[in-house]
């Protein structure tokens, strides 16, 4: 027999496995090559790289490898690094994707929670790309650059109504709102048919669910100064887009927790198109809004459910709560009702259906930091020397002796020479530092250790505004800060502010070591360099950092200043001061990744 030449189907099956093995090997090497080099060469590197870092930004950082690093910036022997691209309108404690995952009750998950520093990674927040100086104020208060928040949402979806849209490179603010589509200075003068919009009586105001603050940047021509606040929400970026107008603006949500303000502050509170529900919870939100609320002040709300349709029991209610606090009705105006708040002690106790009753004389209506709402009625002082009409116009009333606070009982003495001193001290700052307050380049100010306010009462002949932040540790001066009718916060500094990347061009600091001390121990509660990385955080590029302190903590800042790519200057006190003080100034740099 002749041999065959082909061979056997056992071995060709056998020989086909072979060639199918080594072609899987032979791709997935080619595959391997190609990852490489796109990972390399191409984008798709830095976004995958990104991403993994931003993995490890939300679950927090290694506590050892931080402290290693917090230890090498203090000795000057380290330097901190940039966050990745996609943090770049990061806020610690309101994360949305970590805050999501809370209870939906109050909308407790929209309230401020924030990580243990020692979980969370240590870096500086990068610009997005693209991003500009701001345009200045007053140009602000109509546009902005679209690329420093380039978010189309609202205008997208609140364009018709006047919100804001995108023209060219910039967004554009008509000056509208859900409830005011016409603009806000229409309805603001139809305000003033019912209340005294103009003249200095009312100087201090809180606009609730504020969308872009459009409402408050019109009412700073009435000279009246406005706190606006809303979540970070669905309406994205709301707030930020506020503070890149130059208006005054704070992420904040009335949830179940009182506003950080003091008791009594703001001689107007207004609500359009909010959705607050004033009246849940046996009525603890009206509550709420009546403690911050001056004696004599005005209640404005726009929107549902005033004479809103199927809100009628919503509507009955919300007028319910006003009678029983004996609110007086001023007009109700198609969607629009204005209430003025009793001047006097309140009406208290009544026979009401939602069971209001006086709060005891235990508790002190001003204690506001992680507090969590009361269902009771704060009381007002008997004297009434705070209400409206009593205490002094705007703006006489930046300078008169404000009649609270317990600091002042012994005497106006120290508010007086703190007003004096901070006059000498912001005229060395401009005439003798060349800091740049009173120039286009400062608008949005903040003053991390306000005390009685004295920083911003002096800077009242220039174009910016001021957030007063009175730290949660120190004694409770905001309610004075609030009487001179200047805006603030209570905050502690060992945690993140309530605020945007890039809020602020000039943040002021005096006694920074004392923000992060035990008032009792005289220890650390946590450390300087976080404290500055946040500052960093707050800060537009090109933006100033002033601070003040004895000379070894001012050599401190400047080690951690250059690790946090600031240019810092140290200057001597102003001639006039006492005390062992120094001066820092230091720039941020404009940098990109």
């Amino acid at each position: 027999m002749g041999h065959s030449n082909s061979s056997s189907p056992s071995k060709r099956s056998h020989a086909l496995r072979q060639w199918r093995l080594l072609d899987l090997v032979s791709g997935a090497f080619f595959f391997m090559v190609l990852l490489f080099f796109a990972m390399v060469f191409t984008p798709l590197g830095d976004s995958l790289a990104a991403s993994g870092r931003q993995t490890l930004l939300l679950s927090g950082a290694d506590p050892r490898q931080r402290h290693r690093l917090v230890a090498a910036v203090e000795e000057a022997e380290g330097a901190v690094e940039s966050c990745p691209a996609d943090t770049a309108d990061h806020m610690p404690c309101e994360d949305p994707r970590l805050n999501s995952q809370l209870s939906r009750e109050m909308n407790y998950y929209r309230e401020r929670h924030c990580a243990r520093p020692e979980d969370s990674p240590l870096c500086l927040i990068p610009p997005p790309d693209g991003y500009r100086i701001p345009v200045p104020w007053p140009e602000s208060l109509h546009k902005i650059w679209h690329s420093n928040m380039p978010y189309n949402k609202i205008a997208d979806r609140k364009g018709h109504q006047g919100w804001m849209k995108l023209e060219g490179q910039h967004f554009i603010f008509p000056g509208g709102g859900t409830m005011f589509p016409d603009g806000a200075e229409q309805y603001i003068e139809k305000l003033g048919q019912y209340i005294p919009i103009s003249g200095g009586v009312l100087r201090t105001a809180l606009d609730m669910g504020c969308g872009v603050a459009s409402f408050g940047g019109f009412l700073l021509s009435k000279n009246i100064l406005t706190m606006s606040f809303a979540p970070r929400d669905s309406h994205k970026a709301q707030i930020q887009f506020a503070l890149e107008r130059g208006i005054p603006a704070f992420v904040a949500m009335l949830g179940t927790r009182r506003l950080p303000f003091p008791a009594f502050g703001f001689d107007l509170v207004h609500c359009s198109r909010c959705l607050i529900p004033f009246t849940a919870y046996n009525a603890s939100y009206f509550i709420e809004v009546d403690r911050l609320l001056r004696p004599g002040g005005y209640l404005v709300i726009s929107g549902p459910p005033v004479q809103w349709p199927k809100q009628d029991k919503e509507w009955s209610d919300l007028q319910a709560v006003a009678r029983a606090l004996c609110y007086e009705l001023i007009a109700v105006d198609g969607n629009t009702v204005i209430w003025k708040k009793p001047a006097g002690g309140s009406c208290l106790p009544n026979e009401n259906e939602f069971g209001l009753e006086l709060c005891d004389d235990s508790d002190d209506p001003s204690q506001a930091w992680y507090f969590k709402l009361k269902k009771c009625v704060s009381r007002t002082s008997g004297k009434g020397d705070y209400a409206i009409g009593t205490i002094p116009k705007w703006p006489e009333r930046l300078i008169a002796t404000p009649p609270r606070s317990t600091l002042l009982k012994n005497g106006v003495d120290v508010y007086k020479a703190d007003t004096k001193r901070w006059v000498r001290r912001v005229a060395h700052y401009k005439n003798s530092l060349r800091i740049k307050l009173g120039t286009r380049s400062v608008r949005n100010v903040m003053d991390m250790n306000a005390l009685f306010g004295g920083f911003a009462a002096a800077l009242k002949s220039d174009a910016v505004w001021v957030m007063n932040v009175v730290p949660a540790q120190k004694p409770p001066t905001l309610d004075v800060i609030f009487d001179r009718g200047l805006i603030g916060v209570y905050h502690d500094w060992c945690e993140p502010f309530s605020t945007y990347p890039r809020s602020y061009d000039l943040i002021h600091v005096a006694s920074i070591e004392s923000l992060i001390k035990d008032p009792a121990s005289g220890k650390s509660r946590c450390t300087l360099v976080d404290l500055m990385v946040e500052i960093d955080r707050m800060l537009r590029p090109e933006g100033t950092v002033v601070v003040r302190d004895a000379p070894e903590v001012i050599d401190k800042v400047a080690l951690i200043a250059s690790a946090v790519r600031w240019k810092p200057t140290i200057y001597d006190k102003e001639p006039e001061s006492h005390g062992r003080e120094k001066i820092l100034v230091a720039t941020k740099t404009f940098w990109k990744l």
